[in-house]
């Protein structure tokens, strides 16, 4: 599986693997808004990604306005790979990266 959520600690951490696209987009929301349904911070975790389309980005940026609208931190992390920096770059939704 492409995607999962670990909400045993804090912060909550999802975790995406491989390609990211329009066909996982409906899991990868899901999961955006278990994450945010809970209290503290949230991390998404794009070491094992592969690559990620505009689709998946849109997702990410959307999730980060509503976790600092409530106050919360939202944070890329992992090491990001030139593909996935440079979509970002293309799509101009730059995202925090934290420490990977």
């Amino acid at each position: 599986m492409p995607l999962s959520l670990d909400q045993s600690n804090s912060p909550s951490l999802i975790g995406l693997e491989g390609e990211i696209n329009i066909r996982c987009a409906a899991e990868l929301k899901e999961l955006l808004l278990q994450a945010l349904a809970r209290e503290g911070a949230l991390h998404v975790d794009l070491s094992a990604a592969t690559e990620v389309d505009i689709t998946a980005l849109q997702l990410l940026w959307a999730a980060q306005r509503e976790a600092l609208q409530s106050g919360r931190e939202f944070l890329l992390t992992g090491t990001i790979s030139e593909i996935i920096a440079a979509a970002m770059d293309r799509s101009g939704l730059h995202l925090p990266v934290g420490a990977a």
